[in-house]
């Protein structure tokens, strides 16, 4: 391919990119212009999302950017999570006295991150996103400088953030010593009839690495402090879209380049997908702090989304990117009504905050239920179709073992939504609450509504979706 033709498949990176160098740029000269840097940013990833979604498919740089149905399907969701974290950010922001620019123009380059990981071709472009996006986590984390809780979560996440570079670092070393390349493609030649030991290790070591960007068990010691300590609306940003990427990264991952490995790491996924689904079922039990209690929900969630990719076909990726798209949705909302809540101008974090609150804000408290019915898989909200296309998928690729106690996690989490349920609706009210903000109120009813059955409307277009995804990575 031509350097103009590289370039074309770029598109979207060059919007993101270009974008947070002129907003950077605009804000630092007209700092008190936060609020149009913040618009404005959200046109860029609307501008982006255009061009992954109208732009040209194929392989470009040699191999280290993939263009196709999978990425696009990746980067639209992505981009769409991003945008929303904006203006819910912003505004929570500056009803804290914290009005700075470099909120949207962090989120953009986050957003360009993992735009560059769920294109990635070779391990040394898996790498840099993985970066990019990491780098700017870690800053939003720890962005509320004057909450010793937030500096106290941007450090504990870089620090292991750092950890879990090392671990990729050295998994892409081995594998390049023992398959001699870092293309996916030329990874595969060299796996096509399985993995040898020093694959395997460096494979291992990948695994090991991305399970931590996307809080699986036993890599999940970050998430509950992290979750507690961020700021809501970083905590809404980074609970979505970047677990969203680092699934797709991990499916290209597994299945382009040790396409050929399938047995093999097929059981760590199975045994990987299960820790995490029983860490976050009984860990979610004893959790008052309704941030630590998703964190743990996010836990066992991604759990069911690796049980899903584990059956190592295009069935198993089409249910794990419908269950991601679909998590995404309650998981930004929930943390949306969070960001909307609070009592005498302090935050309501806990469970016992939330007592009587149908009485205090009806609307609120109907998205919280809806929400929470979601994530617990109740029928007929989305969170139970994403579960039944996992265990389908794990149960068609011959896994029932897998099916069955992820079913069971799923019945022990219960316990914790229907608490924080039965808390909302017939516990006394503790006081008047305060008005909630329109931005985050607007977002969480119009999340809410993806998780009522009117889903099966927005089913209609992201299953295919998925399926054209799930095909592109070349699996059966």
């Amino acid at each position: 391919m031509s350097f103009s033709t590289d370039i074309g498949l770029a598109y979207p990176e060059l919007i993101l990119a270009g974008g947070a160098l002129v907003l950077l740029v605009a804000g630092a000269f007209a700092p008190k212009a936060s609020k149009l840097v913040g618009w404005a940013a959200v046109l860029v990833l609307a501008g982006a999302a255009f061009a992954a979604a109208t732009g040209p498919f194929g392989r470009g740089f040699a191999g280290g950017m993939i263009s196709d149905a999978a990425s696009a399907f990746a980067q639209v969701a992505i981009f769409a999570s991003s945008a929303i974290a904006i203006p819910l950010g912003q505004r929570w922001f500056e009803r804290r006295g914290v009005d700075n620019f470099e909120f949207p123009v962090l989120i953009l380059l986050a957003a360009l991150g993992m735009g560059m990981m769920v294109s990635a071709g070779d391990l040394i472009s898996l790498y840099v996103g993985v970066e990019l996006h990491s780098l700017a986590l870690y800053i939003l984390a720890a962005m509320h400088r004057d909450n010793a809780k937030a500096s106290e979560a941007g450090l504990k996440y870089f620090v292991l953030g750092a950890l879990s570079s090392g671990l990729l670092l050295y998994g892409a070393s081995l594998v390049y010593g023992f398959a001699g390349s870092t293309v996916f493609t030329d990874i595969a030649a060299a796996v096509h009839s399985g993995a040898n030991t020093g694959v395997l290790f460096g494979l291992v070591f990948l695994i090991c690495g991305l399970a931590f960007k996307v809080s699986a068990a036993p890599f999940h010691m970050w998430t509950p402090d992290v979750y507690e300590g961020a700021p809501t609306p970083v905590v809404a940003f980074f609970a979505a879209a970047p677990k969203l990427a680092a699934m797709v990264l991990f499916a290209r991952l597994l299945a382009e380049a040790f396409g050929g490995a399938i047995v093999q790491w097929q059981q760590v996924l199975v045994v990987l997908g299960l820790i995490s689904v029983a860490v976050g079922a009984f860990a979610g039990l004893v959790q008052k702090n309704l941030k630590r209690l998703w964190a743990y929900s996010s836990i066992a969630n991604v759990g069911y989304a690796i049980i899903g990719l584990s059956a190592g076909n295009a069935e198993g990726v089409q249910s794990m990117l419908v269950f991601m798209v679909l998590y995404m949705i309650d998981v930004t909302g929930f943390f949306a009504c969070l960001a909307a809540l609070s009592r005498q101008g302090k935050s309501m974090e806990t469970m016992d905050d939330m007592a009587g609150l149908f009485k205090e804000q009806p609307g609120i408290a109907l998205a919280m239920t809806a929400f929470s019915l979601s994530a617990l898989g109740l029928p007929p909200f989305s969170g139970f179709w994403a579960k039944v296309f996992v265990f389908k998928a794990a149960l068609g690729a011959g896994l029932p073992v897998a099916a069955i106690l992820g079913l069971v996690g799923s019945v022990v989490a219960a316990f914790y939504y229907l608490r924080l349920i039965k808390v909302m609706w017939f516990d006394a009210p503790l006081g008047a609450t305060d008005a909630p903000p329109i931005e985050a109120r607007v977002i969480a009813v119009s999340l809410a509504l993806f998780s009522f059955p009117v889903v099966l409307g927005a089913l209609i277009w992201i299953y295919p979706a998925a399926g054209r995804a799930a095909h592109a990575f070349g699996l059966a």
